[in-house]
């Protein structure tokens, strides 16, 4: 079983996704093992990023608010914008397919939903 969103064509497995937010929180200086609900005892209080919601996110279900993905898409392609497209790479494919979808939501005004 994977994931997918209600816009912009994003998929993966639900372990891919799980290595996709480990790999944007490394990028930004954050150990996910440390931080509660990836097995830590950190809260989530103590991170200051825009990527924290969708590091936060159930990854089967749920939805992220229109004003949430204008924030997280400019952040979401700027780490994206620092690995090499020097090759086909899964991640930073659909990670810029995220970001345009959380673009599109926040124009429409509505939420990205995740199934």
């Amino acid at each position: 079983m994977g994931l997918g969103f209600s816009h912009g064509g994003a998929q993966w497995s639900c372990s891919g996704f799980n290595d996709f937010r480990r790999r944007l929180a490394r990028d930004i200086g954050m150990d996910l093992n440390s931080m509660h609900g990836y097995g830590g005892a950190t809260s989530w209080s103590t991170a200051d990023d825009p990527l924290v919601p969708l590091l936060t996110h159930s990854d089967c279900d749920g939805n992220l608010a229109p004003d949430v993905c204008a924030k997280v898409a400019p952040r979401l392609e700027a780490i994206i914008g620092t690995w090499p497209a020097d090759g086909w790479d899964y991640d930073r494919d659909n990670g810029l397919k995220l970001a345009a979808g959380m673009r599109e939501c926040a124009r429409l005004g509505v939420p990205l939903v995740f199934w």
